[in-house]
């Protein structure tokens, strides 16, 4: 054999044994994963057979993401019932759920309601049982933002979004939670945000009572796993809806404008595309992000120290840019 080709066939035999490291490395990791996802999968599309006449129960449908979750429910067969405080905009969605080619096809029910308003979720929720004497999946997506710092930030403003963002979608989760384990059936999805996995500056507000969500999904889901209820806990990053632009001001005040990074963010119909894969894989808690934001979240729990220089940072930039602007 030729010197040459016998350094060929060394090459290929170095390389054949590089392969079989990496390979007996990665194999035990990658196989499993791969037969959970067909399992998720096959599990999702099981589902999706089964969804046609299910009842959703959307809170915050009257635009944003609410309202492209109404879509997407609606397209899957759903009896949607569509809830917010702006009635006239739910009637708008329904008019436009309507005009859809969807078979089969339930005329959506409004329903207005004001998560701040906690003595009548009681009521509220009992309104939504008798529409189809039953809520198969409950989607909490109701809520407002805050764009202000700490020492800015009157006291009241951080009740009003405590009491709209977490103590409303409690008290709503609370009141139809019975029914759901009467019938020993149901899915529970809390839109938080990856603010309720990590604290931004000038977001403190808001990040608490999305921290205070999350909080909540976990104890209820391992409280109501044994009653075959499902609990989902969503994560999204900046999401292109009003969120910014209906915030409100330390003050209380709307805060009118859109963000820059929201106007850049995920579609909202992307987004709720997910997030009914999310129901129909029954997954606990997911993170819809981009990149960046995972990266925080990992710096956070892995990186603290780094995390926290990096906010301080960040804080720093926003203090000046909110002088500038003023």
């Amino acid at each position: 054999m030729k010197l040459q080709e016998m350094e060929k066939c060394s090459g290929s035999s170095d390389w054949n044994v590089i392969y079989w490291v990496i390979g007996s490395i990665l194999m035990p990791i990658a196989l499993p994963l791969a037969v959970i996802n067909l399992w998720q999968r096959f599990r999702a599309q099981k589902y999706r057979n089964q969804l046609p006449g299910k009842v959703v129960l959307i809170t915050g449908a009257s635009s944003g993401l609410g309202e492209s979750l109404a879509h997407v429910f609606y397209r899957a067969g759903c009896k949607v019932i569509l809830a917010a405080r702006r009635v006239e905009e739910l009637e708008r969605v329904k008019k436009d759920l309507m005009a859809l080619d969807v078979d089969p096809a339930y005329p959506p029910t409004v329903l207005p309601l004001d998560l701040s308003e906690l003595n009548s979720i009681p009521d509220f929720a009992a309104r939504a049982l008798a529409v189809y004497n039953q809520v198969d999946i409950l989607i909490n997506n109701g809520g407002i933002s805050v764009r202000a710092d700490v020492a800015a930030t009157a006291v009241d403003v951080d009740v009003k979004v405590m009491v709209v963002n977490y103590f409303g979608t409690v008290a709503l989760t609370k009141a139809l939670l019975p029914s759901m384990i009467k019938r020993q059936t149901g899915h529970i999805g809390f839109i938080s945000s990856v603010q309720g996995k990590f604290a931004l500056p000038q977001r403190a507000a808001y990040s608490a009572s999305k921290h205070a969500m999350q909080a909540f999904a976990d104890s209820l889901r391992a409280e109501v796993a044994s009653k075959k209820i499902n609990v989902s806990c969503i994560s999204p990053g900046y999401v292109r809806t009003q969120l910014s632009m209906n915030a409100l001001t330390g003050s209380g005040s709307s805060y009118g404008k859109m963000d820059e990074t929201t106007a850049k963010g995920m579609s909202p119909d992307k987004l709720a595309e997910r997030i009914l894969q999310c129901i129909l894989r029954k997954e606990p808690d997911i993170i819809v992000s981009d990149l960046q934001s995972k990266v925080a979240y990992y710096l956070r729990h892995l990186l603290p120290s780094v995390y926290f220089w990096i906010m301080t940072k960040r804080a720093l930039k926003l203090e000046k840019a909110s002088k500038k602007s003023n």
